[in-house]
């Protein structure tokens, strides 16, 4: 049976310095043959894939430009692809605040942060060169059915190693993948007053839950994810906030109103299992405009208590340096902005002298009705400034210290008002050829989106 097999073992701490093999699993008393070292006790070791990788264009990584992109798990994933043909050197930061879907199961049981974006992005970052690349990535991006039993009893043919996405998986991935599977299951075994729902789960959640949990450390899961996927050296997957504790994400329209929860600003699923749906028009608009974005206490009786958490340092490491900061399309107020209300972020960004670059959404969504074009650049630099947070740690920064140059999509829905966007000192607006989606309307052409974007590093 597949609970007795997946049974309680001896609850491991893990030591600061781990030497482990793809052979390597958590339930094992001695590591096998050594193939890498992590170590979870040194942070800045472990954010980012030491795989050997070169871009598509064939140029050396080191005469590639460098960006930092900040962006969701979901809207830009769709030119990461067009991105890697002209730099691989690319700080994705993401946020850590997503509780929808099967991320909500997965903290709700287990606690910690939301680690669907992340994992989103490492997957559309992986190796597809060789067919067991492609076999890695299809079962880490695998989702069982919807239907509780169907979900759950195939979940237990993947992590017993039955089931046919192994196939084209060689042994020493196979065992390090199912070792972290296993440590999932076991935690969720261990509370036994939780009952887990694997409907519409993801694998490569899972693992990445495992992972997070057996190494107490996120940067340290991010690491093994990069390494098992093969993501390209050069490429960071950057959590904004760098925890091992679950984050809440709240909102303060400007009626007064606060909405907790990410997902409940964003696409409210009412506690549903089923997959979101990220259509442009599944949500009514919100019945007043969002004023800010802040983080909120996930514990204790006073669950609309603030909280101030710390921006992860290699971000900040990671601005000061990039060629080009992005601002990436998606959901605006619950995507971008989490990732620039922490302390330092607005201070990192107003002191580059680089291209800063916001990519205007096509359509409108519920966060962001009867938005226009200055509507994002004054949500950003508000988010940037901290306009409407602790009036002790506000900036007071004109909009054009954040954003110098305005990417259009081609027949988007959103109005560019021009004459409001120079008085915001931004001069800079760039039209691109789009797509048109019928689910999700009016996207720019990748191709042309990153044209347009080396054309931007070329004139700065």
């Amino acid at each position: 049976m597949a609970d007795s097999y997946l049974g309680p073992s001896p609850l491991l701490k893990p030591p600061s310095l781990y030497t482990f093999p793809f052979t390597f699993s958590p339930f094992s008393g001695s590591p096998r043959s050594l193939s890498f070292s992590l170590m979870a006790s040194n942070c800045s070791s472990a954010r980012h894939c030491n795989c050997s990788s070169s871009p598509t264009s064939g140029y050396s990584t080191t005469h590639q430009p460098s960006l930092l992109v900040f962006s969701g798990g979901t809207a830009f994933n769709g030119v990461v692809e067009e991105l890697k043909k002209l730099t691989t050197r690319v700080a994705h930061v993401l946020p850590v605040s997503d509780d929808g879907g099967s991320t909500a199961e997965i903290v709700r049981v287990l606690g910690g942060p939301a680690v669907g974006d992340i994992r989103s992005r490492c997957l559309r970052l992986s190796d597809q060169s060789t067919s067991e690349a492609r076999a890695v990535r299809i079962l880490l991006g695998h989702r069982l059915p919807l239907d509780p039993p169907r979900a759950k009893s195939e979940w237990y043919e993947i992590v017993e190693g039955s089931h046919e996405l192994w196939q084209g998986v060689s042994k020493p991935y196979r065992e390090t993948i199912r070792a972290f599977l296993a440590y999932f299951q076991d935690q969720i075994l261990r509370r036994s007053d939780e009952s887990f729902c694997f409907s519409n789960g993801s694998i490569g959640n899972f693992f990445f839950a495992g992972a997070r949990i057996f190494f107490q450390s996120l940067d340290a899961a991010i690491f093994l994810f990069s390494r098992v996927s093969e993501i390209p050296a050069e490429s960071f997957v950057l959590p904004v906030i760098s925890t091992n504790e679950r984050l809440t994400l709240g909102c303060e329209l400007w009626d007064g109103t606060v909405i907790r929860g990410q997902n409940e600003i964003s696409h409210p699923s009412h506690g549903s299992m089923q997959p979101v749906d990220k259509d442009a028009s599944s949500a009514p608009a919100l019945h007043s405009r969002i004023k800010r974005v802040f983080y909120i206490s996930s514990e204790g009786s006073n669950l609309l208590h603030e909280v101030f958490p710390t921006v992860n340092p290699t971000v900040l490491e990671q601005l000061r340096n990039v060629d080009c900061i992005v601002f990436g399309m998606g959901s605006l107020f619950t995507s971008i902005c989490p990732s620039l209300v922490l302390l330092g972020v607005g201070e990192a960004i107003s002191l580059r002298s680089c291209p800063k670059v916001l990519l205007l959404n096509g359509t409108h969504d519920r966060e962001t009705s009867g938005f226009s074009a200055s509507c994002f650049v004054t949500a950003i630099t508000d988010a940037l400034n901290r306009t409407y947070g602790d009036p002790h740690n506000c900036l007071k920064n004109p909009p054009n210290k954040y954003v110098n140059t305005l990417l259009v999509p081609k027949n988007g829905q959103i109005p560019v008002d021009i004459e409001s966007l120079a008085s915001q000192g931004i001069l800079n607006v760039v039209t691109v050829d789009s797509i048109h989606d019928p689910k999700v309307g009016v996207l720019f052409d990748p191709k042309s989106l990153i044209q347009a974007l080396s054309n931007q590093l070329a004139d700065a």
